[in-house]
């Protein structure tokens, strides 16, 4: 009846908030597609840009490195950015880099051309849509949900690896890498319209029912970045991401170039690779489900184990190259990737509540980016020394168990 009479009267009926949370929460997956889709999607052109201006394997990855490294260090300014300007100028401003980058990319010559556009520019443009201000735009609306909100997002990363790393390697086919990078900046560029047209005052609003909680319990507990900065979780957050980073991307950066050494045709090496956006999804949400049934820290735990398991898989490929090492590569090692995200987020919004928990998640996040800067060049480096991938993938599990350390040993993750 109230609907009927709002109508009636000329006055537009409120937007469901249930509907509004699940527009959200696709809109955020959709961006977290494109952005991690087009930076993962560097593996498929690394060894045609490699070939083309025969740069060592270290210098073409040195240009994943630093769009891993901007995105890292754009984090705090991203979360900054979104507390004072909102959503759409956030957003808007990821899709013009992004596109921009892919454009500049495909007339570039020189390698710093390339470490500009697809290394700052392309990490930029991926942090202005990534995970930190998706995780505040969704804590507005799912609250103690976050955990699987985030988890569906961060799927993306599989999602978009599954569709557009084997995209990306039939545009080289066909068109040349040139081409393909035309083809992705333009696209990202047209997407801009849509974005810009959507109704932000409703989707930066958050859930009525969130914000009457918020207003009711006292959950800003005063919380600065230097304050946070003086506390053991900060920093063992911190520590986690970043060798966790380090050993996942000192292998997955050089996955498909890895698997076509071993003797698997391309367009078979970037479409395994690309199926990992499969299982990724069921490892993501299975991980967050495990959370509530046996506790965080067992799953974290038992999601680096599954990790150790893939990592070891592909490690032996190179000797016996066969679709079943494969498969289990793909399987364990895939479903893994960023499946400990979700819950190490909901672990820092929770830690950390309050006004300034952007600034502060988003600097905890900068160890994600120096870590995946740091893992990607330096295993590329240690390829370069060694001509092959024995110490790389011993350099790769060291650190991952390293980052598995803090949720043994620190009391504020054991809880």
């Amino acid at each position: 009846m109230e609907q009927e009479s709002a109508i009636d009267s000329g006055v537009r009926p409120s937007p469901d908030p249930a509907r509004t949370a699940i527009a959200v929460l696709t809109m955020c997956f959709g961006l977290s597609v494109l952005g991690r889709g087009l930076g993962e999607s560097f593996t498929v052109f690394l060894l045609p840009i490699s070939q083309t201006f025969g740069w060592d394997r270290a210098e073409v990855i040195s240009i994943y490195s630093l769009a891993a490294l901007a995105g890292g260090l754009a984090s705090p300014f991203i979360g900054r950015l979104f507390d004072r300007s909102g959503p759409r100028v956030v957003f808007a401003l990821g899709l013009m880099l992004l596109g921009g980058a892919f454009l500049v990319a495909s007339q570039a010559q020189y390698l710093w051309q390339f470490q500009l556009s697809l290394g700052l520019c392309v990490g930029f443009g991926i942090a202005f849509i990534g995970n930190v201000p998706n995780s505040i735009l969704l804590g507005r609306w799912f609250g103690p949900r976050l955990p699987t909100a985030m988890a569906v997002v961060y799927s993306a990363t599989g999602a978009g690896v599954l569709l557009l790393l084997p995209l990306s390697q039939v545009l080289i086919e066909r068109f040349g890498w040139r081409g393909a990078y035309q083809t992705f900046g333009g696209a990202v560029l047209f997407l801009l319209i849509p974005l810009i047209l959507l109704p932000w005052r409703v989707l930066a609003a958050g859930s009525p029912s969130l914000a009457k909680t918020a207003t009711s319990d006292i959950i800003d507990e005063g919380w600065t970045l230097l304050r946070a900065m003086r506390h053991h979780a900060f920093w063992a957050l911190f520590s986690t991401f970043f060798f966790t980073a380090v050993g996942m991307f000192a292998v997955s950066a050089q996955v498909v170039a890895y698997l076509v050494d071993a003797g698997f045709r391309p367009i078979l090496a970037a479409t395994a690779w690309g199926f990992s956006g499969v299982v990724l999804v069921v490892g993501m949400l299975s991980v967050t489900w495990l959370d509530g049934l046996i506790g965080r820290r067992r799953s974290v735990l038992f999601s680096y184990a599954v990790s150790i398991i893939g990592m070891v898989m592909l490690w032996l490929l190179k000797s016996y190259p066969n679709i079943w090492l494969l498969t289990g590569f793909v399987i364990c090692f895939g479903s893994m990737i960023g499946s400990r995200g979700p819950l190490i987020t909901a672990t820092a919004m929770k830690i950390f509540r309050g006004e300034r928990v952007g600034t502060i998640y988003g600097t905890i996040v900068i160890g994600s980016g120096l870590g995946s800067a740091f893992g990607s060049w330096s295993g590329g480096l240690i390829h370069d020394i060694t001509g092959n991938y024995d110490a790389l993938m011993l350099f790769a599990l060291i650190s991952v168990i390293i980052g598995m350390i803090p949720f043994l040993v620190v009391p504020a993750l054991r809880e």
